[in-house]
């Protein structure tokens, strides 16, 4: 039940398919409207008046009106937002026009009571405002469109290359497991039985609908996935899990992997597998001693921090061995690309190599629900 509840949630990829304009929640295009409506009111005044009787307390007093004006239609079409993904194009578009000119009228009837003290004179004032949003309105709201539309292109553009590299690594996936059930039912039928059930596990979430899932259950696939490839491993592999939150006064409290607060983040489905798999194929496997992965998943106010670091083989012995490391940089792009999809700039892998030591830290900002 968990799980649904979490998957309804969650926004899926065709979901951020739909999206109609940019997202005006966040600082940067909005720091970029108001920047943008300051030089067209510069640049409007300066053609009326010249650069000579320019007067910046008409300057100022435009700002004032049009800057309230650009911050109510932008947190109007943030609120509105998810109700835009799911209208055609026309609706979206009307609504959000016609938004764009009430609040103008709002304000511009407003601040001329504000400067006036009546409401004399109106009428004449209004028509021209309504107008001129009507016209930079609808410029604006059209570039917003074709914007977030070329986005859309793009990210269409970016999951159907990541699906296709999705393809490519589940074979692989499987016939590692394949191998490893088959050279077990042998030795011990019952631990490959369990080993048949996880992957299993992992098949179903591997072949359902990619996008955003619970934190929570896709660490679970990955402790099924560890659990396989203890299996054929053995003692060779050790594993070390660390879940923690850091709490007002940033000190770090350990949870549990199945806590609320972890089922409550989201995740895009598979991301964290194909760094847990190369952490074993191409860290501990090669060693013949083995090695440990440790796991840690961190969460603070603003960001998930989740860290997988594994021993490797010095390099020396890498160049010696002739070790091909191609599929875990086309695991470590594909992240990286999934990242951008869902995140942007603000989702980040980044890889760190030591002489015996390698650790891939995925980062990405949260929405926790207050408690």
């Amino acid at each position: 039940m968990a799980t649904q509840a979490n998957n309804s949630n969650a926004l899926s990829e065709q979901d951020l398919l739909n999206e109609f304009l940019p997202d005006l929640c966040s600082v940067q295009p909005v720091l970029a409207l108001v920047l943008i409506s300051e030089l067209v009111i510069a640049g409007l005044l300066l053609g009326t008046t010249g650069l000579a009787e320019f007067n910046f307390s008409d300057f100022g007093l435009i700002s004032m009106r049009v800057q309230w004006i650009v911050l109510c239609s932008a947190g109007g079409l943030c609120m509105l937002r998810p109700w835009f993904r799911r209208q055609p194009i026309i609706v979206a578009g009307t609504v959000s026009f016609s938004l764009t000119l009430v609040i103008t009228g709002i304000f511009v009837a407003l601040s001329h009571w504000l400067l006036e003290g009546n409401l004399q004179n109106l009428y004449d004032e209004l028509i021209s405002w309504l107008l001129m949003g009507a016209v930079f309105g609808g410029i604006g709201l059209r570039f917003l469109f074709l914007q977030q539309q070329l986005r859309n292109q793009q990210r269409a553009e970016l999951l159907a290359r990541l699906q296709a590299l999705q393809s490519r690594i589940r074979p692989h996936f499987l016939f590692n497991s394949m191998n490893s059930i088959a050279s077990l039912i042998a030795i011990d039928a019952t631990a490959a039985e369990h080993m048949v059930v996880d992957l299993a596990h992992l098949f179903r979430a591997s072949l359902s609908e990619s996008g955003l899932v619970s934190l929570s259950n896709e660490l679970e696939l990955c402790e099924r996935y560890i659990g396989i490839e203890q299996l054929r491993l053995g003692p060779r592999l050790k594993v070390e899990w660390q879940y923690q939150q850091m709490n007002q006064d940033k000190q770090a409290q350990p949870i549990e992997r199945d806590s609320e607060t972890l089922q409550q983040l989201t995740i895009p489905s598979f991301l964290l597998q194909p760094l847990v798999e190369n952490a074993i194929c191409h860290g501990i496997q090669p060693l013949q001693q083995g090695g440990r992965i440790t796991i840690k998943v961190e969460l603070d106010a603003v960001n998930l921090t989740i860290g997988i670091t594994n021993s490797i083989l010095p390099a020396d012995q890498k160049r010696s061995a002739h070790m091909d490391s191609s599929g875990n940089g086309m695991a470590l792009d594909n992240i990286r690309n999934r990242l951008a999809a869902y995140y942007g700039s603000k989702g980040e892998l980044k890889v760190v190599q030591q002489a015996e030591e390698f650790s891939a830290i995925v980062r990405y900002p949260v929405a926790l629900t207050a408690k």
